[in-house]
């Protein structure tokens, strides 16, 4: 862990018009009960790109706590996914902030299609990663340089962490309460949640 400890842990989960709820939600409620739990103290806070407040996909508004400009800085910023995110791929201002991001926040990561975005703005040339199944078609066509990874729930490739669709940003935060903290408090946070997936169909 060391460099990683080099100040006070902030996680940032991203908002945005569109996005899907539970790339953004599941994140953040793993991440919060870290923060609830953990003697390290991680603040997690969410942000729009003005702080104007959001409407998801399915139409769930969500109030963010900050906007780009006073965030402040972030160890780990989550990226979700959603319909908004083909916009947020051809956007050049967003795509240039990501890269901003990317120079001085120490780990990025991305939810579902949060990872078209990370391609659009070069994050992922050259490197392993995965989205949901039904974008890597997408993800390539971006940059067919990425080294697709059609079967993990998470792809940890160091400063750059992507997950698979939906309900697996949730295996990916985690996995970021593992890395980060333990273990042990990923294990104790999962219990906390009741996440033991066993699908009925």
């Amino acid at each position: 862990m060391g460099t990683e400890r080099h100040r006070p842990l902030r996680v940032g989960v991203f908002l945005f018009d569109e996005v899907e709820e539970l790339d953004a939600v599941g994140p953040f409620e793993v991440l919060a009960a870290w923060a609830r739990r953990s003697p390290l103290r991680p603040e997690v806070v969410t942000f729009s790109a003005d702080g104007a407040p959001v409407r998801g996909v399915h139409g769930l508004g969500m109030v963010a706590d900050h906007g780009a400009e006073d965030v402040g800085p972030l160890h780990v910023l989550v990226h979700p996914g959603g319909r908004g995110t083909r916009r947020l791929a051809a956007e050049p201002s967003h795509l240039a902030w990501v890269r901003s991001m990317r120079a001085t926040t120490p780990l990025m990561t991305s939810v579902c299609t949060g990872a078209l975005v990370f391609a659009a703005a070069g994050l992922l040339a050259g490197r392993p990663a995965t989205t949901h199944w039904g974008a890597f078609d997408e993800l390539a066509e971006i940059d067919p340089s990425v080294l697709l990874d059609t079967e993990a729930r998470y792809v940890d490739d160091g400063d750059v962490v992507t997950s698979a669709g939906i309900s697996a940003g949730i295996d990916m935060a985690l996995h970021l309460v593992a890395r980060l903290d333990s273990a042990d408090m990923a294990r104790a946070v999962r219990r906390d949640l009741q996440y033991d997936p066993a699908p009925p169909l």
